[in-house]
């Protein structure tokens, strides 16, 4: 069929929004060489993405793919990667938005044409010829690496801009300012005004520790006229035990902490509570990045008889980890440990998608199939290991207690298996208690060991399929980052997760020092410097102020890695300080997503921020640190989802179950309703942003949701206690506690009307549900 004829049956050619740009270059370099091929994202009409392929300028054509390329390419070649198989042009039927412009080397097109897909089909068919013709011919040779991307270049050495003007010299208050103000003036923009003294203070709290301020603190903050009283409290915040807790919560975000392994079972982990306590304890002592990777990565190797580097190496066990199928190869599940780890190192530490070389070359960055074996090789003897702190006879008597419960209950299954329809629920009611009684697991330190005798031989594995390995690889860190001729280690090296972690935290490396940086700077602004934390990569985004992320990460490394040095730097900067009203139009038109800060961005506040300031102001707030992790009560009907209800055992004493939402149990196969329905990520992979929804359920669990309305009671309490008799200052406390501030005129109006037609329960509830709360301006 021709263009002619299909058009004239009523297709509509204009449906086709996802194509290649294809830039067709000599068939070889000098050499004989194929040409290397680079992929760029391309924003189309209509907001669809697009991939440019390009190798040189000399010939472009559009290449909307089709069903053809597909059948013909995949279906004869499936394996990848396919180096120097990639089809020719002439074997991929497409069609020629622009047939009167042929290549000038050839002077003709060489193309059919054929129908335009559905969209789902081209982006199948864009996947397809990805993996064939564009990534395969990416990597022209095994050790020909593109250093060109920025984040795999050496840190520059930028130095803040310098103004002539008076207004601009005025403004900033570090050198953060000056590289914002810069980008501002490039774009004819303007810094906001400066945030009220309550809006900071509130901003500060919720940012450095979680929690809100107390009336009594707001008003010496506002009451404070000196200079130094803005940094007194960052420096006091910062020295706050609440303030590990709180950047605790991000970290353990990005190492996809839980207590559990996920899957069917959801089996615990022993004392997966202590690396929580650890990494908690550790940001408050203002321990050094580079010390605080290093005891993750390798606090094994580093000291097998401290029992703190043991619990730091406890990362590794983190992931989750199946367990439910009896007939699963050994060899296959030790591939997926392996694979989960390797994938979490790299996300983590080195903000590389370095999981998607697993099965082939990555198809974006310059990171080959044989560099994620390579990784994974200084893995290869790292085996889990539960360090029992319990005496012998406790393992004894617990060991006796639990063969004689699990014998009991498996007769009890086989008894209900055979039993008739009228004798069951008896059985399942004795079922249900025999779990019950089944005692927790003994208390042991969750951490991995080196067993060079059970060292898994890395090999480069066929479309990353454990049956099927390659050629053996060594350790070594990927090549990209390394001198052409750099080799690998032998697969014995002493200590080999040492010589990685060494290798992530010298200040060489140009990945560590900005990676850490821009998660800080997101987790303060709602977005990185590069937006995309956990991808530093060609396909994730570039960033914004890429003179400031150098500097920062000089600044940071020069401090001695120190976290507290770079919070202190970037909450008393002018850039943070800004006011969140977004008064400026023109600035609304030029950087309607506010990339170049020209005001603070306003958040709401996340799932844990918002349970323990509803806690916080209901007087109920248990801020107990540290110690095993609390079991809440939730609907019966979500325990029963469990394959072994018996495992969600509620923590007795009640008083636990208002401490800090980073002490509740958090298992992969229940989380609580509450925390869920306000974004907190499912852990089954590193998180380094979370999203920031808007649904109705959030309003139902506000408003209708156990946990908001046995808080409301509470906090009527205690206004009816601290203001009794006074409906007047009961509105007053009410704001100044939720808000930070005393209500309006009209809101005091509103609220005094309010009381009387209902009661301060609901009065109380209300004020959970505010803007005002739920935000930090």
């Amino acid at each position: 069929m021709d263009r002619a004829a299909y058009l004239s049956q009523g297709h509509d050619s204009t449906a086709r929004t996802h194509f290649l740009r294809l830039v067709e270059t000599r068939p070889r370099q000098a050499g004989g060489q194929p040409a290397r091929v680079r992929f760029e994202r391309r924003q189309q009409r209509g907001g669809h993405r697009a991939l440019r392929v390009r190798q040189s300028r000399r010939c472009r054509r559009i290449l909307p793919l089709h069903v053809s390329t597909v059948r013909k390419v995949v279906g004869r070649r499936h394996g990848a990667p396919l180096h120097h198989q990639a089809p020719r042009p002439h074997q991929i039927q497409r069609q020629d938005r622009r047939p009167d412009r042929l290549c000038p080397h050839t002077g003709q097109s060489n193309l059919t044409w054929e129908p335009p897909l559905r969209p789902v089909s081209i982006v199948l068919a864009v996947a397809a010829v990805l993996l064939i013709r564009g990534a395969t011919a990416l990597r022209a040779a095994e050790d020909d690496y593109d250093r060109s991307h920025w984040s795999l270049q050496p840190r520059g050495t930028p130095q803040p801009p310098s103004f002539t003007q008076a207004a601009d010299r005025d403004w900033p208050h570090n050198e953060i300012d000056a590289f914002v103000l810069a980008r501002l003036r490039a774009s004819q923009l303007r810094p906001a005004a400066e945030a009220d003294r309550r809006t900071l203070i509130r901003r500060l709290y919720f940012d450095l520790i979680g929690l809100p301020p107390t009336p009594d603190e707001v008003e010496a903050f506002v009451r404070d006229p000196s200079t130094q009283a803005y940094e007194a409290v960052v420096d006091r915040l910062l020295a706050s035990p609440h303030y590990g807790e709180r950047w605790g919560r991000h970290w353990l975000d990005v190492v996809r902490y839980a207590e559990t392994e996920g899957f069917e079972y959801d089996n615990y982990l022993p004392g997966a509570w202590r690396y929580r306590d650890w990494v908690i304890e550790s940001l408050n002592a203002d321990k050094p990045y580079d010390r605080f990777v290093l005891e993750q990565v390798a606090g094994d190797e580093l000291a097998s008889a401290d029992r703190s580097l043991l619990v730091a190496a406890g990362f590794h066990r983190l992931g989750p980890v199946r367990r439910n199928a009896g007939n699963q190869e050994v060899a296959g599940s030790r591939n997926e440990v392996l694979t989960e780890m390797t994938n979490t190192i790299g996300s983590a530490f080195l903000g590389l998608t370095v999981g998607c070389a697993r099965c082939h070359d990555h198809f974006f960055d310059p990171i080959h199939q044989k560099d994620y074996y390579r990784l994974e090789a200084f893995l290869a003897a790292t085996y889990e290991h539960n360090l029992p702190l319990a005496s012998e006879s406790e393992q004894a008597a617990w060991k006796k207690r639990t063969d004689e419960l699990t014998a009991e209950i498996k007769r009890v299954e086989q008894e209900l298996e055979k039993a008739a329809a009228g004798t069951r629920p008896d059985l399942e009611s004795r079922l249900k208690d025999l779990e019950r009684q089944l005692p927790p697991p003994l208390d042991a330190i969750c951490t991995v060991a080196n067993d060079a005798a059970r060292r898994t031989p890395i090999h480069l594995l066929e479309r990353g399929n454990w049956d099927k390995p390659g050629a053996a690889v060594g350790p070594r860190v990927p090549g990209v980052l390394l001198p052409d001729d750099a080799p690998e280690l032998p697969a014995d090296v002493p200590n080999p997760r040492t010589r990685l972690a060494e290798w992530i935290v010298d200040p060489g490396n140009p990945l560590t020092g900005r990676v850490i940086v821009n998660r800080v700077w997101h987790d303060h602004f709602g977005r990185g410097i590069v937006a995309t934390p956990n991808d530093f990569g060609v396909n994730g985004d570039e960033p914004s102020h890429p003179e400031l992320l150098d500097w920062l990460a000089n600044r940071f490394i020069a401090d001695g890695w120190r976290l507290k040095s770079l919070h202190r730097l970037i909450v008393t900067s002018g850039t943070y300080r800004q006011s969140a009203r977004a008064i400026d139009a023109a600035a609304s038109v030029k950087d309607p997503e506010n990339r170049l800060l020209w005001h603070f961005p306003r958040r709401r506040l996340q799932a844990e921020e918002i349970r323990d300031a509803m806690l916080a102001v209901a007087g109920r707030l248990n801020l107990k640190a540290g110690g095993p992790s609390v079991m809440v009560p939730v609907e019966s009907d979500l325990v029963e989802l469990l394959y072994a209800p018996s495992q969600w055992q509620v923590t007795a004493d009640r008083g636990e179950y208002d401490r800090r939402s980073i002490y509740l149990l958090a298992k992969r196969n229940l989380r609580l309703p509450f925390m869920e329905v306000f974004d907190q990520p499912d852990l089954q992979i590193s998180c380094a942003r979370r999203e920031s929804s808007t649904h109705a359920p959030q309003a139902l669990e506000l408003l209708n949701g156990r946990l908001s309305n046995e808080l409301a009671d509470a906090f009527a309490e205690r206004l009816a206690r601290e203001a009794a008799g006074d409906p007047g200052r009961q509105v007053d406390l009410a704001y100044r506690l939720v808000t930070g501030r005393p209500p309006s005129d009209r809101e005091a109006g509103l609220a005094a009307e309010f009381l009387t037609r209902q009661p301060l329960g609901e009065f109380a509830l209300a004020m959970f549900n505010l803007n005002a709360f739920l935000y930090v301006d």
